[in-house]
């Protein structure tokens, strides 16, 4: 069902301000992992570590769900589809693995909080912990930047439904094959996230 345009403009005010919160916040807590891992002092890395676990729970994982639930409804709710252009069913499914990969991360940054707030605690302790958020969320922020792109670009391409015909050679625009490729790419990474545990939640936190 088409929603109204008073509804619509709405919930794309929901989306863009969601989506640009969460980018915002992503951003912050890169900022307080990269101190996390190069700084020497104690006091500095317990703090950051500690903001680390209050901004990904009471800031990020609210504006990721946020942002994919308004994204999923403006895709069903709009002109667009959600199955009827590639930028849109990239950009919904970039989305969804951003927040997969927040969710999984969220026991791991949670270890580090708690074991920052003790004191016992050191400068020295889950090095590959916080370079492995560091990483995470360096490459959750190329992510929703790529999906900004898509969103403010809208490159053409609509998604073929049925079977080609007898002898047709389905032509894909060269945008699509490439983000198709990294969106496989990326969702293989979090099955192997998700089922073999290599960065998991746990991982990296002996």
């Amino acid at each position: 069902m088409i929603m109204s345009p008073r509804t619509r403009k709405l919930l794309l005010t929901a989306h863009v301000t969601t989506s640009v919160g969460w980018c915002g916040a992503l951003a912050v807590f890169l900022a307080h992992a990269l101190v996390a891992v190069m700084s020497r002092e104690e006091q500095i890395v317990r703090a950051m570590s500690i903001a680390m676990g209050l901004t990904a729970w009471l800031v990020i994982m609210p504006l990721s769900l946020a942002t994919l639930v308004t994204g999923l409804t403006q895709a069903l709710g709009t002109a667009w589809g959600l199955l009827r252009h590639y930028w849109v069913l990239f950009k919904l499914l970039l989305t969804a693995v951003a927040t997969v990969v927040l969710l999984l991360k969220l026991g791991p940054i949670s270890m580090l909080a708690e074991a920052a707030g003790k004191a016992t605690f050191s400068s020295s302790d889950l090095v590959g912990l916080r370079t492995s958020l560091a990483l995470h969320a360096a490459a959750g922020l190329v992510v929703l930047l790529a999906a900004v792109v898509l969103a403010i670009y809208k490159p053409a391409g609509l998604v073929r439904k049925g079977p080609l015909a007898s002898g047709a050679i389905l032509v894909l625009p060269l945008w699509v094959k490439f983000f198709g490729t990294v969106i496989a790419v990326l969702i293989l990474l979090v099955g192997i996230m998700m089922f073999f545990g290599g960065h998991g939640p746990g991982a990296h936190a002996s």
